[in-house]
């Protein structure tokens, strides 16, 4: 791959515009394409590549554009208005490099944060198991340490885009001896690893994101494993940024619907001068519950950010709960919005072949309850909250 990144300086405005630019030039293109062909939107990658856009969360001096989880969380929005799928792809690569940003503190980790930047790398994660029922906090597989070598075999129900990345960041239990919850996360490079699918991809909604399952096997050097615990990886960076990038992608769709259905109800009023359109008043619920939605998200990012300054509250219950009914809270209300935006365009936008159209977004909007199931997450929240409790705050 060819460097990408060297002669790049964007301020975080720019970031954004970029990302809303190649949304409409690029994404919104594709978009039927891929959802119709359950394709990688690889022209969306090739577009955000070229820009340095993979590299966004990189620091200035190891090639990235040195830019904040909000600026990230905004472009991601920008996409989201566009094709779903190729904000999602966009959305867990920077969860990823998040993590080695915020952990990867080693030399060996370092250069290939860097390369990450340079070259365009995408990573791709692989968190769930077959066996733990959705657990990411549990594996089954261990790294398996030989001298200064590694070792690991994973059964993975779903790895997205696996087959396109550049690398995957796999959790195992630190030790084939280690208790489930011993976690670390492996940096699994691409030239030393290898993928055998064991499952096709034709599904509902996300479909650009190519989620099979593979058994991931891989071998490289032990300084390509976090020497973070996953645990602390995954309380102070994976969740929450996966909870505000995923609400902020959600947001974008929301968006997109929500335009569609003020431009239908404003077609309906210049058709009929003086009459105030029948859906009028379901546009203006609908405007309401998007606001809503916007403070949410906004509400999210700003508390990220807030915490990155204060290491403490990162850590709190509180911080934790909060961040967990972002995600559930902000997967509900997608589904709200496009709902709500279908009934006011009515067989406009239950057409396929239509500027109304929101079959697309309404089948991408489902997926985002089922994403880290909201069950479970309802279920982590009831047992922080009784903790929460008990510490009188």
């Amino acid at each position: 791959m060819t460097d990408v990144a060297d002669t790049l300086v964007l301020t975080a405005d720019e970031v954004v515009a970029t990302a809303a630019r190649i949304g409409r030039e690029v994404l919104a293109v594709h978009a039927d394409a891929v959802d119709a062909g359950s394709r990688f939107p690889a022209e969306a990658v090739a577009a955000l590549r070229e820009v340095g856009l993979l590299g966004a969360l990189v620091p200035v001096e190891l090639g990235g554009l040195g830019q904040s989880l909000e600026t990230v969380a905004r472009a991601v929005t920008e996409l989201g208005k566009h094709c779903s799928s190729a904000a999602m792809v966009f959305a867990m690569h920077q969860i990823q490099v998040a993590c080695l940003v915020d952990h990867g503190h080693t030399p060996v980790l370092r250069a290939y944060t860097e390369r990450v930047a340079r070259e365009g790398l995408l990573l791709a994660s692989a968190t769930t198991e077959v066996g733990t029922g959705g657990d990411v906090r549990s594996s089954s597989c261990a790294v398996e340490v030989t001298g200064d070598s590694y070792r690991l075999r994973k059964q993975a129900p779903v790895i997205s885009y696996g087959e396109h990345a550049d690398g995957v960041l796999a959790t195992s239990r630190r030790t084939p001896d280690s208790p489930p919850s011993d976690q670390v996360l492996v940096v699994c490079r691409t030239e030393q690893t290898t993928l055998e699918p064991t499952s096709e991809w034709d599904v509902l909604g996300f479909r650009g994101t190519c989620s099979l399952g593979f058994v991931l096997t891989s071998t490289g050097s032990v300084e390509e494993i976090l020497p973070v615990p996953y645990g602390d990886i995954s309380s102070q960076t994976m969740l929450p940024v996966s909870h505000v990038l995923w609400s902020s992608l959600w947001f974008g769709m929301a968006s997109a619907a929500e335009q569609r259905a003020r431009k239908f109800v404003q077609g309906a009023a210049r058709r009929t001068p003086g009459t105030l359109p029948p859906s009028a008043a379901r546009l203006a619920e609908l405007a309401a519950v998007h606001q809503q939605f916007r403070d949410l998200v906004e509400g999210g990012r700003r508390r990220y950010a807030a915490a990155r300054q204060d290491p403490g509250s990162a850590t709190s219950v509180g911080y934790a709960i909060a961040m967990n009914t972002l995600k559930v809270s902000a997967s509900t209300l997608v589904v709200d919005v496009v709902q709500r935006s279908l009934l006011i365009c009515g067989m406009a936008g239950y057409a396929t072949k239509s500027p109304f159209s929101l079959g697309r977004l309404l089948r991408d909007s489902y997926g985002a309850q089922l994403m880290v199931n909201n069950d479970r997450i309802h279920a982590n929240n009831s047992q922080l909250l009784l903790m929460h409790r008990s510490e009188g705050t």
